[in-house]
């Protein structure tokens, strides 16, 4: 390497491109992120009783997840925290409550735009961008977060 390379030039490229979903029952998690949240499903591949892959991908993610047996050792209920970015957080809180889902109350941060922390009820009051947001557990208890962004763009 010359002197005059940068870190930058050094510094590989990386992409998150698949999540592993801990969950109990393989069918019931796939029909659940398929038909409630509408995942498209890419992969159902079992070529043993042992391993089982499911992958399903959120319209317009270059992100899928990742369900299955034999994937992983970690414990239904332990993923947490994920986003899932929406354009209309009250058009996709409205859909998930009618297909079944459990969704939280939507909740904005209070006293944009030196935001401390603290949150008020319902979808920020000018839809800004990150701004809005609703908690969503699957079957297996792993917590998702809804957020907004983009709302105005699609107006």
């Amino acid at each position: 390497m010359r002197d005059s390379e940068s870190a930058v030039e050094q510094t590989p490229s990386y992409a998150i491109e698949v999540v592993t979903v801990p969950v109990n029952d393989v069918d019931r998690a796939t029909a659940y992120y398929r038909d409630v949240l509408g995942f498209g499903l890419d992969v159902d591949y079992a070529p043993t009783p042992d391993f089982r892959v499911v992958q399903l991908t959120p319209a317009g993610s270059a992100t899928s997840i990742q369900l299955g047996v034999g994937l992983t050792g970690a414990t239904p209920r332990s993923l947490q925290g994920l986003y899932l970015v929406v354009t209309d957080l009250a058009e996709t809180h409205r859909r998930l409550t009618e297909h079944g889902a459990a969704v939280g109350p939507i909740r904005h941060k209070a006293g944009l735009p030196d935001w401390r922390g603290d949150f008020a009820p319902g979808l920020d009051p000018e839809r800004r961008d990150y701004a809005s947001f609703a908690d969503l557990a699957d079957p297996d208890g792993n917590g998702w977060v809804l957020q907004e962004r983009g709302h105005h763009a699609v107006e």
